[in-house]
């Protein structure tokens, strides 16, 4: 049986752990933008960790939740109506001319979308985007991903499974190593079902507060009684900007 892809977590945060500045304030829409990169001071001796793990593991799939394009107060434009069988859709998609043209450059951008909700506008060498979905997920999205030619796995019913997700990566696109810069939500859900294999965090000099703010890892709370998930430090470094990075492996239980 075929190994599942390792899964690294890179995340960057405030000291007190906040991965945004509010709850739906998107880290990739101005203003947010702008403010969150001044929490970090440029410093000389910054570290790439997608390209550190490129090298490391040769990832080649980058993991990021539908809230990190579009949030929840987005209403997305109307899809046209799916007016033929279903059945079909809720098949993977992976189109022969999207597969075979992959080069050792080539990266999966791939999101999950249950629901529906990102509309893809844009194109970038090296890379195509994989969406993640279930049998829940709207026909009319998945015929809109088939006219883009946008790659999709079915992987769950009501919602995306994430342990079907990764496995799937692994045997239909040959992924070894994903890297999730996902928020809270998304990193939360890859803790409780058991594939984070390490972590990359950096701590900027910065505090924002605020309840309900997305953290680190979110999602549902430990059971009484439920052992947190142990970690091993790697390495901790900080830099001349004043952030701190820390490097884990997740500790074999």
């Amino acid at each position: 049986m075929q190994k599942r892809p390792r899964v690294v977590v890179s995340v960057e945060a405030s000291v007190d752990g906040k991965v945004a500045l509010a709850r739906d304030a998107l880290l990739m829409h101005q203003p947010s933008t702008d403010l969150w990169a001044s929490m970090t001071p440029r410093s000389p001796d910054a570290i790439d960790v997608t390209e550190l793990v490129k090298q490391q593991y040769g990832c080649n799939a980058i993991l990021e939740g539908s809230g990190s394009l579009v949030s929840e107060d987005t209403i997305p434009c109307e899809l046209p109506t799916y007016d033929g069988d279903p059945i079909a859709l809720y098949e993977h998609f992976l189109p022969a001319e999207v597969i075979e043209q992959r080069t050792p450059l080539h990266m999966w951008f791939t999101i999950v979308d249950s629901r529906g909700r990102v509309r893809w506008t844009e194109r970038h060498e090296n890379w195509d985007a994989l969406v993640l979905v279930a049998r829940s997920t709207p026909a009319d999205y998945l015929a809109y991903l088939r006219r883009e030619r946008i790659c999709y796995l079915v992987v769950g019913d009501e919602r995306v499974q994430l342990d079907q997700a990764v496995a799937a990566m692994g045997t239909e696109l040959g992924v070894t190593c994903i890297l999730s810069n996902a928020g809270g939500g998304l990193n939360g859900a890859l803790l409780r079902a058991g594939l984070i294999d390490e972590l990359h965090l950096k701590l900027a000099p910065a505090l924002i507060g605020g309840l309900g703010t997305p953290s680190v890892m979110d999602g549902s709370p430990l059971a009484v009684g439920e052992a947190p998930t142990r970690l091993e430090l790697l390495s901790a470094q900080t830099d001349a900007g004043g952030s701190v990075r820390l490097h884990y492996a997740v500790s074999e239980s």
